[in-house]
């Protein structure tokens, strides 16, 4: 574009030299017609100024002409730079992707190489592969003819072989573990349970049936007969005691399986004797009186015992049930006394786990509430008590307790496990609670039987009043590792069959002896 500019006005530039030239001709000759020159001098001096004008045009011409040529010098050598540059990248891209291509005829050498070495190789695996069978099947028959059993026999005995080894590691391991568990589980206990049963000094009540009441005279078991029995007749008609009038002097005894009838009975009882007057209306009167004492004293009882425990905000009628479990007796142990001591075990473990203690001394207090009008309500104390507690909108998990405390319910709280524990510690206290011999001979009887019933026991013995069972097994039956597992089984069959109070223990004994005589 540059070198056709350049021309384009070079030329401009000559034309218009020769159009200047041919004005100023004419303009000549019109002057020298004008002036009346002659024609040769017109001439002469047009000529002359026409080689003058032409000189100055070639001079013009010739100047431009030689910058035009500088201008497209240099442009031309800056292409030429531009054109060497592109052309040295050009060579490297070729000389890059020449090797590229190298490179890759190569890795094409290379892989059609391996693939050859690798069918190759594919070849003499198959081969060995058939080999290696031929000789597995040559020896698995050599062996089967040797052993005596199919492959599948064998298969069938290894695999019950890993199943018995598996089996006797696994009981090996839980073993251990459980010792470990033990070991720091009953450390920990032994502490909590200790410092909470030491801290703890409840007294027991030893009344069962019957009240013993003290005559002034023996002439006052006449009296308390009336004439043809009706004063003894209206007495038990009223009150629901039985009196026994035997040959004990000065006294009577009054029985009743129920003991707060038991005590209404005694109360109105003393008060007639005091009084003199025993008649079927004045016995009457003083019955209602007593009562009347009687639920007096049971409310302070039972104010008196949840103020000394610290529980706050239980509703009246709930109090006034705590203190009616003074009259309650649960095989020949106070239910109250049970209850405040179960109060403050499970109390004093709350505190000593970290949980609450408050909830902890209220669920241990409310366990047995329904055992206070269990002979008034139909069903066990525990679905009464439950009852109880959510009509007085008790905590849930004073109701969880209450409820699960005899493993009806599942625990829903650490609460409730605390107070299922404390409540087996004061039930299982030696001097607690009595038992019918005939009972307790029956279930130590149950217990041996139960742990008989398993393959390869010899002999079993029920120890510690039944809290303890020794199981004697054969050694060519059970081995170590077998133990832990026929003590777990027989532990879970005693929980399934039998009910106890706390818990029992299951120990497995397994020996081996060589006896020889030297004569």
């Amino acid at each position: 574009m540059g070198v056709i500019s350049i021309v384009a006005s070079l030329a401009a530039a000559v034309v218009g030299l020769f159009a200047g030239i041919l004005v100023k001709k004419r303009m000549t000759e019109q002057e020298n017609v004008r002036l009346g020159k002659t024609k040769e001098e017109l001439l002469q001096r047009a000529k002359r100024e026409s080689d003058e004008v032409v000189k100055e045009a070639k001079l013009e011409a010739k100047e431009i002409i030689f910058k035009g040529r500088q201008e497209l010098d240099r442009e031309m050598k800056e292409k030429r730079k531009d054109l060497s540059h592109i052309e040295r990248r050009l060579e490297s891209k070729e000389e890059a992707l020449d090797k590229k291509l190298e490179l890759s005829v190569k890795k094409e050498e290379m892989t059609e190489k391996r693939e050859l070495e690798l069918d190759g190789k594919f070849k003499e695996v198959e081969q060995i592969k058939s080999k290696n069978e031929e000789i597995r099947n040559g020896l698995l028959h050599e062996v089967e003819k040797i052993a005596g059993m199919t492959a599948e026999e064998a298969n069938r005995s290894l695999v019950e072989q890993i199943v018995q080894d598996a089996k006797n590691d696994s009981a090996r391991r839980v073993k251990e573990i459980e010792e470990e568990i033990k070991q720091e589980s009953e450390k920990r206990a032994r502490s909590i349970i200790s410092t909470a049963i030491q801290r703890c000094a409840p007294e027991y009540v030893g009344e069962i049936t019957v009240s013993v009441v003290n005559l002034p005279n023996d002439e006052m078991k006449g009296r308390i007969i009336g004439r043809e029995g009706r004063n003894i007749r209206a007495f038990e008609s009223v009150t629901g005691v039985d009196i026994i009038v035997d040959d004990t002097p000065e006294a009577v005894i009054l029985s009743s399986y129920d003991p707060y009838r038991r005590e209404v009975g005694k109360l109105t009882l003393q008060k007639l004797i005091g009084d003199g007057r025993i008649h079927p209306a004045r016995i009457e009167e003083v019955y209602t009186k007593s009562k009347a004492e009687l639920d007096k004293h049971i409310q302070e009882v039972g104010e008196e015992t949840v103020f000394n425990l610290g529980i706050h905000g239980l509703n009246m009628e709930i109090i006034k049930l705590v203190g009616r479990l003074k009259y309650r007796t649960s095989y020949g142990q106070n239910v109250l006394g049970h209850a405040i001591e179960v109060a403050k075990i499970t109390g004093m473990m709350a505190a000593e786990l970290g949980m609450d203690e408050k909830i902890a001394k209220r669920a241990g207090l409310l366990h047995d509430i329904g055992k206070a009008i269990d002979y008034d309500q139909e069903g066990s104390h525990t679905q009464i008590g439950v009852e109880i507690a959510k009509k007085y909108k008790e905590d849930w998990r004073v109701i969880n307790a209450i409820a699960s405390h005899h493993g009806e319910e599942e625990f829903k709280c650490v609460e409730s496990i605390l107070v299922q524990s404390a409540d087996a510690m004061s039930a299982s206290r030696p001097g607690a609670r009595r038992e019918v011999l005939e009972s307790y001979i029956k279930r130590l009887e149950k217990l041996e039987e139960v742990a008989s019933s398993f393959d390869g026991v010899s002999r079993t013995f029920a120890i510690q009043a039944g809290r303890e069972v020794r199981i004697i097994v054969e050694p060519d039956k059970v081995n170590d590792d077998g133990i832990v597992n026929l003590s777990r089984d027989i532990s879970r069959k005693v929980e399934e069959e039998m009910t106890y109070p706390g818990q029992i223990k299951v120990t497995v004994i397994r020996e081996s002896r060589a006896v020889e005589y030297a004569k």
